[in-house]
């Protein structure tokens, strides 16, 4: 959530900024501003109404210590205007301030100034290339036929059991997730990250803490009778485990990780580039999230987009690195890489993870502060990365490892799956 003073201070800058993400609701920061200004004035009636009624208290308790009763008595009748006048003032108050925070959070974060303009992914810019693409025989398999060739993954029994999108991963196919995770775990710790363990489910103030809700509500699975949310990824519950905390400046950069299931309603995909492991309704992830001091938060999604180029170039997995254009940006924020391995089998591109900055627009949402060196409180930035999503990942390993002999499992991951070969 932007700050209003931010937006008061900052207003051509704002709609500038807001344009770039093709953001159409433009008078919204203009209603802001003026709800804003009467909030103002609504403080100052009320702060100088309650000088007056406190002021005349203690004339009251003079007067009537003095013996003038009848001049007391007066001015007890008009403290009781005053009191009126109060209360009025604090329900105004109250409903501009409800109908300020509702126009606030339908205000995306702006994007950082190195964002491409663009409304769609063909717009996003392409920031590097990595690894030769594999040349396959004609007869080589997408990765699902590799599945059912192999067994390692049953998409019909995840029909029969749930519905479409939760694939069973079964023999080989579940001992190489497993090996992924822990690859992945074992990663992030070498980096500085602690690994932590939680919750799937989230309340509605943990969905709003990192910007789900109110935006995303129709994607995430709903638990009606107890009001909670399935997590689409494990950045909510770990990014709100510092909702409402003030951190010391020397406990900053907090780096914790995370290996969850997510679960996403994915509604409205279909077509054959949803097939196999390319889009699921539940799916296994490491995720990264740091709480940063505001000045390293761009030199510390750099580091974290290094870190997964790393994992990649590891499991040697060509990919690429793209700055999403204003367009194709979440509505939370400032700054997104995403990084991509290609399917060659498919013939494309596949993301496999996003790395965002959001700088201060969820720690206003989570009121997640820092103590700076002058001992005052300021919002932290917050980041998060995939590192990484599993399904494609594993898609593209069985599509450009694949020869006659079987699958060839990359090195890094035999310690873990303890064989080499899918076969």
């Amino acid at each position: 959530m932007l700050q209003v003073s931010y937006i008061r201070d900052n207003r051509e800058q704002v709609l500038e900024r807001l344009a770039v993400k093709n953001f159409k609701q433009v008078d919204l920061v203009d209603e802001i501003i003026q709800l804003d200004d009467n909030r103002r004035q609504t403080q100052v009636k009320l702060d100088n109404t309650s000088a007056e009624a406190n002021s005349a208290a203690k004339q009251i308790g003079e007067l009537m210590r003095t013996g003038k009763k009848e001049e007391a008595e007066g001015m007890k009748a008009k403290t009781g205007v005053w009191k009126e006048e109060i209360k009025k003032y604090n329900e105004e108050l109250a409903a501009i301030e409800e109908t300020l925070y509702q126009k606030l959070v339908l205000l995306p974060n702006l994007p950082h100034s190195s964002v491409p303009k663009g409304l769609t992914p063909e717009e996003n810019e392409v920031v590097l290339q990595n690894g030769a693409i594999p040349e396959l025989p004609a007869n080589a398999l997408p990765h699902w036929e590799l599945a059912a060739k192999y067994k390692l993954i049953d998409f019909e029994l995840g029909v029969k059991i749930t519905g479409a999108g939760f694939p069973v991963y079964t023999n080989k196919g579940a001992k190489l997730q497993r090996a992924l995770i822990n690859f992945f775990i074992d990663e992030a710790e070498k980096a500085g990250y602690k690994e932590v363990s939680v919750p799937l489910m989230v309340n509605e103030a943990s969905g709003f803490g990192t910007g789900q809700l109110p935006d995303k509500e129709g994607q995430m699975y709903f638990v009606t009778e107890d009001n909670l949310y399935l997590i689409p990824t494990a950045e909510v519950p770990i990014t709100n485990l510092y909702r409402d905390v003030i951190l010391k400046a020397d406990e900053l950069p907090v780096k914790n990780c995370g290996h969850t299931p997510c679960f996403r309603r994915e509604a409205g995909s279909y077509g054959a580039h949803v097939r196999g492991l390319n889009r699921l309704h539940q799916f296994d992830k490491v995720e990264l999230v740091q709480v940063v001091n505001p000045e390293t938060s761009y030199d510390v999604i750099e580091q974290m987009s290094l870190h997964v180029q790393g994992l990649l170039q590891k499991l040697g997995l060509p990919y690429r690195v793209l700055r999403l254009c204003g367009g194709d940006m979440s509505f939370t924020a400032a700054l997104t890489y995403d990084m991509e391995t290609w399917s060659a089998a498919q013939q494309r591109w596949l993301e496999v993870s996003s790395v965002s900055n959001f700088e201060t627009y969820q720690s206003n949402r989570l009121k997640l502060r820092f103590r700076n060196a002058e001992g005052k409180t300021q919002l932290a930035h917050t980041l998060n990365g995939s590192a990484l999503a599993l399904p494609r990942i594993v898609a593209t390993l069985l599509e450009n490892n694949q020869t006659d002999k079987g699958i060839k499992v990359p090195e890094v991951l035999v310690p873990y799956t303890r064989f080499e070969w899918i076969d």
